[in-house]
Order: structure tokens, then sequence, then C-alpha cells
């Protein structure tokens, strides 16, 4: 499937070496002001050849909106956002055509349809998750009507991890080549991925996020959790091999009476003590801040010879060309952004028909 939400919808398109990539989405209400230099901000903090960090290839990353919007806000009809494509070097994947790179969908594809565009990937390059960027920052326009925000940072590369909770960071510090609010572990990570880079390799680690101003009662039960929802969306991005929230993983040492989260009243309100929760009980949002974070794989192409076979099953060595991220992480911030923006949009569109 290619359409993603329920009453917030999104159905994205196009493939990496095409015209370019696009987004309709479906539900987004009428009234919304549409900031378009927010759009391009967005879309730099993804796009492709910002820094030596990342891919090389050069691609604006310039949004067209074709319907949807008349007079600066939203008609409530379906929004139609396109992003082309300027900078293809398909050449350079030439040599994919008839064979199968090592943890790639090269071969899933190749069974599941009996024909696939090999050309940087086609459909299952990260090259969509521009549009989902596109999308995102709809919804993120929508949640700023309820003061909801959202943000994102690297928290690990490789062995490199930060120490720091997200309540002690600086964020205004978020925005270097890394996208890590600590200076320091920031410079150690950026070395790493250097290093990295050099030897033709890639490396993976940890995007986190927290949402501040979370309103209660966002998620149903059962089936549309909210974490579930958020799990379902972070797992749809390319190299993703993990997710958590709250303590997650990190605190199953502890016992139930250090992780339970203590309701009392404060300033007017109940609140918890503590918020081991991430924000969510019983799969439904309590106010406090949502967190969670995201792992990525190293990127599966490498600059280096790496054995494999061919559509014929014969073994062949494949040479690493064309340009690729020795480490998706500093792009993948907006990314995991967006796709929190798109659930909790949806979630507040849902949330309308909850009670009389």
């Amino acid at each position: 499937m290619n359409t993603f939400g329920e009453y917030f919808r999104i159905t994205t398109f196009g493939e990496s070496h095409g015209e370019g990539v696009g987004v309709v989405i479906d539900g987004c209400p009428a009234l919304l002001p549409i900031d378009l230099d927010f759009i391009v901000q967005e879309m730099k903090r993804r796009r492709p050849g910002q820094s030596h960090l990342v891919t090389p290839r050069k691609e604006q990353d310039q949004v067209r909106i074709l319907s949807g919007v008349f007079e600066g806000k939203t008609t409530g009809m379906p929004l139609t956002l396109f992003i082309p494509n300027e900078n293809t070097k398909s050449h350079d994947y030439d040599h994919l055509a008839q064979s199968f790179r090592p943890s790639h969908a090269d071969f899933t594809y190749q069974q599941k349809y009996a024909h696939r565009d090999h050309r940087g990937g086609g459909r299952s390059s990260a090259r969509e998750t521009a549009a989902r960027v596109a999308a995102g920052a709809i919804a993120k326009l929508f949640l700023r009507q309820h003061q909801i925000q959202i943000q994102g940072y690297v928290s690990q590369v490789g062995n490199i991890r930060l120490e720091k909770s997200y309540q002690d960071l600086d964020f205004s510090q978020a925005e270097n080549l890394i996208r890590c609010p600590d200076p320091e572990t920031a410079k150690a990570m950026i070395a790493l991925i250097e290093k990295i880079k050099e030897q033709g390799d890639t490396i993976g680690g940890t995007v986190s996020c927290v949402v501040r101003n979370m309103p209660v009662g966002l998620g149903d039960p059962i089936y549309s959790k909210l974490h579930a929802l958020l799990g379902f969306a972070m797992l749809s991005i390319n190299a993703v091999k993990g997710f958590d929230y709250g303590s997650g993983f990190a605190h199953l040492h502890q016992k139930g009476s250090e992780q339970n989260d203590i309701f009392e009243q404060r300033e007017n309100q109940i609140r918890t003590q503590t918020n081991h929760s991430g924000g969510i009980q019983g799969g439904i949002s309590n106010g406090e801040d949502l967190y969670f974070r995201v792992a990525f794989k190293p990127v599966a192409t490498l600059m280096q010879t790496q054995e494999s076979v061919d559509v014929q099953g014969n073994p062949i060595k494949l040479e690493g060309k064309g340009r690729h991220d020795p480490c998706v992480l500093p792009r993948a911030v907006p990314i995991v952004e967006a796709m929190a923006a798109l659930v909790l949009a949806d979630r507040l569109l849902a949330n309308r028909l909850s009670r009389l």
C-alpha cells in the first residue's frame, strides 16, 4: 500500500529516477494557512547534498502545490504536492539491472512483481521520503494550531551515545551537521561518520523524538493504540530496524514499583510525577511529553566490492557505485518528525468523533 492514515490520509507516488516524487493529502481541514517558507525549510533539512556527511546528489527539493490551496489557505479538497527529480544519474545503476544488492529490496521486488526499476532503487529508494516530509510539513502546520511541538534529534551513531535526557538538552544547538543537540557528542559522531566514509563503509544509530504540549486522549483502545500507530509509521521508513517509547527496552530490569508513574494534582491538573510511560497509557496519550526512539541500520550500499548473485543465481562481485549516504541519520530526523506529525494530525481528527 502507498496510502497512510485514516482521517488525515496521504498517498505518495514516484520513483528515485522518475520525473519526481509527490503526495496527495486527503482529509486536511479547510482554512489552514499554508506557510511556504516553513515547507521550504523542512525540505532543506531532508534534502541530499547538504553536507559531506550525506549523499552528494544535488536536489533542490522545491515543492510545487498543484491543488488544494487557494489564496494561501487549504480548501478542504485533496492537496497535491510534487517534488521534481533534477539530478538523476541513472547510468550509475546500469550494472544493477540484472543483479541483487545485499540487504536491498532488489530481490524481493523482483520476486514479487517480476519487474522492477533498478535505477536508484526505484520506489524502494529513500527518495520517496521527500514526499513524506512535504506532507509532514502540512501536518506540522495543522499541529501548530494546537500548540503541539515535535523535536527529533540524533541520539546515537554506532557506539557513540548521547547520555543526556531530552529534558537537559538545548535544542537550539540541534541544527548542526549531525543534528545532535550536544556539541561534544556531535563532534564525536561526525568524526566517526567521516572515518567510516573513508573506509567506503556505512554506520547506523538512533533518532530520538519528543512531542510537547500533547493533549490527553489521542489514540484508541486495542488496535489503534497511539504507540502502535507510531511504531507502524516509523517502521515504514527506509532502513528502520526498531522502535520503542518511554523507558522502552532500557529499563526492563526495573521492578513495577520503580516504573509506575504516580499521579498527582499539579497546577490544577492531574499529572504524573515521572514519565516512564512516554506520554502513553492504555494506548492513549495522557498529556505528558511523548517520547520515543527509532533505530536505523547502516545503509546497505557500500563503496566496497561485495559478493552477490545475478537474476539467474550466478555468483558475481558488485562494485560500489553511485551516490549514497554513509549514515542516514542526519537526513532521517525530519522524516521521523514528519511521520510523527502525520500520526498525530490523523489522531486529532479521529478524536473529534470519540464522544458527544
